[in-house]
């Protein structure tokens, strides 16, 4: 009996705490939402840094909707900041292991950064999760396919070349 009290508190407190989470990520703010869509019109008109600021913006507004992760990773790829996406898909990751389009997107920054096997790995993860024929499987096996952009395989020959130099 000394404990049902403490019991009921507990009980209620994860009752709440599970609800609040689950509502966190399938509704959204609606001025975050505008501010999404104003991010998605800036980033296809090319002015990524705009859409970079209404998205981090949208995420002042509802921080609980990882998908908004998601779109400033895509913006901070656009922008040539494939750290920064990393950094943003791996978060949308951390609060939805499964999200198909996370894994995907960071496999293809990772390939923009030139770590090849790391988005062999994101592809294998993903594989498993979708199967061959995922919109994301394709995406990222594409993406792999054309391998290192060029400008990044010239920077990494000339780093190549400049350490074997310096070892000499």
């Amino acid at each position: 009996m000394r404990f049902a009290p403490a019991a009921a508190a507990l009980s209620l407190f994860f009752a709440v705490t599970a609800s609040v989470s689950i509502a966190n990520e399938t509704d959204i703010e609606p001025r975050a939402a505008m501010l999404i869509a104003q991010g998605q019109a800036a980033l296809e008109a090319g002015e990524t840094q705009a859409a970079i600021d209404a998205f981090e913006a949208a995420l002042v507004v509802d921080p609980g909707y990882t998908p908004i992760f998601i779109e400033l990773a895509q913006a901070s790829r656009a922008e040539g900041l494939q750290g920064k996406a990393i950094r943003y898909y791996r978060e949308a990751l951390a609060r939805d292991p499964g999200n198909f389009a996370a894994i995907s997107g960071e496999g293809e920054a990772l390939v923009e950064k030139g770590a090849l096997e790391k988005a062999q790995a994101n592809l294998a993860r993903l594989t498993d999760l979708c199967g061959d024929t995922c919109p994301e499987t394709l995406a990222l096996q594409a993406r792999i396919a054309a391998g290192v952009p060029e400008r990044l395989a010239e920077q990494l020959a000339a780093d190549a070349a400049e350490e074997t130099t310096a070892n000499n």
